[in-house]
């Protein structure tokens, strides 16, 4: 198996996994839903059409820098009522959170030459790419020169160099590395089991480590 690793960087990131009417969450890093959403945009498909290959690779989180978890307010005038019309007098706000200067290293374990296409689509994107909302593109390239592994995923994750030094608070603490699994874990709800223009999403595990590296081994 072979992984690809991909940054994500940028001012603001929101990666929501149990949203709910006009309130808008966020986790505190990226949602597999979300970043293969990014990679569907990359690779020009459609929302209509299936996944499936996408929703099978393991995916794994390094965190480099920890996002600051902030609240927006926005306000809405005329949204939908339960009857099907619009509501033109009605002003409703939305609290958002989203994720302030963050930056992690994704990577997903497949089989290498469907990495390859993705890598390919992250370096020339058919549709603009966003970290979780269309209002968040991100502040440096996705796609790393050498984002194609021959490796496992963990593997991966663990060796490759520091993408982005701590934040100064954080500094001497360990990097939280999230990965897929089988079976054991916290659950996430992020799991993509249909189209997304469907909205079908099922549970997965997700297992923590930290790892101790340098502060100064950043690229």
């Amino acid at each position: 198996m072979a992984t690809l690793l991909l940054r994500l960087a940028g001012p603001m990131q929101a990666w929501g996994t149990t949203s709910c009417f006009d309130e808008r969450d966020s986790g505190l890093e990226p949602s597999k839903s979300g970043v293969l959403g990014l990679i569907c945009a990359a690779l020009g498909r459609d929302r209509s059409e299936p996944v499936d290959d996408l929703a099978a690779l393991q995916m794994g989180v390094r965190v480099e820098r920890e996002g600051v978890l902030m609240r927006d307010y926005q306000t809405a005038r005329g949204v939908m009522l339960a009857s099907g019309k619009a509501d033109k007098g009605r002003t409703v706000i939305s609290p958002r959170f989203y994720l302030s200067d963050a930056c992690f290293l994704v990577g997903f374990e497949g089989e290498r030459p469907l990495l390859e296409r993705m890598q390919e689509a992250l370096k020339h994107p058919v549709w603009p790419l966003a970290l979780g909302r269309k209002s968040m593109p991100p502040g440096e390239p996705v796609w790393l020169p050498d984002g194609v592994r021959d490796e496992p995923l963990r593997d991966a994750l663990r060796r490759y160099p520091r993408i982005a030094s701590r934040r100064f608070e954080h500094r001497g603490e360990p990097l939280r590395l999230m990965l897929e699994h089988a079976s054991e874990g916290s659950v996430r709800l992020d799991q993509p089991t249909g189209p997304f223009a469907e909205r079908r999403f099922g549970p997965r595990f997700v297992k923590q480590e930290v790892l101790d590296v340098s502060d100064e081994a950043v690229t």
